[in-house]
């Protein structure tokens, strides 16, 4: 093969090393600088340039229950110390919103520590997003100026609904849906209509694609994918890995093979996530 063809090809094949800076705002760190160390060398292995991640401490078998106080004090103080030592890593805290003023005094004490994301898990943590215990608490991460990084992958009936008008009714939050609604993505085109109406901008809405993303590409339903991150907003789509269960090489692959211009995945990859979180 001529050389000149080799190097062409490669530019045109490189997947996530050829696709510029990157920041995973989803990523599961269970085990401290160990779980660091260990998603940093699967990145570099991937070849994807990260410039940041969101990283939280519990997920999977480490859970946030009510009435564990300790432990997520510290659980949050461990990720808190995380981002210290490494300054690509955002720091991403939680707590159990039907703790009630135990849960608001744990939101105010890490965000004095500088944390800027609180992380809730519905169907792990075991509330209802509907309960208005958790209003409360989305709306007083907002007046702290802390986005609120909700799981949204339809593992429990009414999930995008009870969402959609949580965040109708705290403008004053930042919600990012995780998942954007796993396979159920559809759903949220109705943001195109929403904001059609006086006063629902919706502006405050992001979505993080981890996982439905991998299974898009090349099947049946990307045309309506591209479709839906069009209609909530490219400038509201963040990138996410959901690792250690997905990483961020085969998310950032996946993105690449979108019918989506180089602009817009630019922002998915990085620019949005900079702007929300001011990095």
């Amino acid at each position: 093969m001529p050389r000149l063809l080799f190097f062409l090809l490669i530019l045109l094949t490189g997947g996530a090393a050829a696709s510029g800076p990157v920041f995973d705002v989803h990523v599961h760190i269970r085990n401290g600088e160990a779980s660091l160390r260990d998603y940093l060398a699967d990145v570099e292995s991937s070849g994807v340039e990260l410039s940041g991640l969101g990283a939280m401490w519990f997920g999977g078998p480490h859970q946030a229950r009510q009435g564990e106080l300790d432990a997520i004090r510290t659980g949050n103080d461990s990720i808190i110390a995380l981002a210290k030592a490494h300054p690509r890593v955002v720091p991403i805290a939680t707590v159990h919103p039907y703790d009630e003023a135990a849960a608001i005094t744990e939101l105010e004490r890490v965000a004095a520590a500088g944390v800027r994301v609180l992380k809730l898990h519905a169907h792990t943590q075991g509330f209802d997003v509907s309960d208005p215990r958790v209003e409360t608490l989305v709306r007083r991460a907002g007046e702290l100026d802390m986005v609120v990084l909700t799981d949204n992958a339809n593992i429990l009936p009414g999930d995008s609904e009870k969402l959609f008008n949580l965040v109708l009714r705290v403008p004053g939050t930042k919600f990012i849906l995780a998942h954007i609604g796993g396979m159920n993505f559809r759903y949220w085109n109705i943001v195109a209509l929403a904001r059609t109406a006086d006063g629902f901008a919706m502006d405050n809405l992001y979505f993080d694609i981890s996982g439905p993303l991998l299974l898009v590409p090349g099947s049946p339903i990307e045309d309506e994918f591209v479709w839906t991150l069009r209609n909530v907003g490219i400038d509201h789509v963040l990138l996410g890995s959901d690792y250690p269960q997905m990483g961020l090489g085969a998310a950032v692959d996946a993105l690449e093979r979108l019918d989506l211009t180089g602009a817009e995945k630019e922002k998915i990859r990085r620019g949005n996530a900079a702007r929300l979180f001011g990095l």
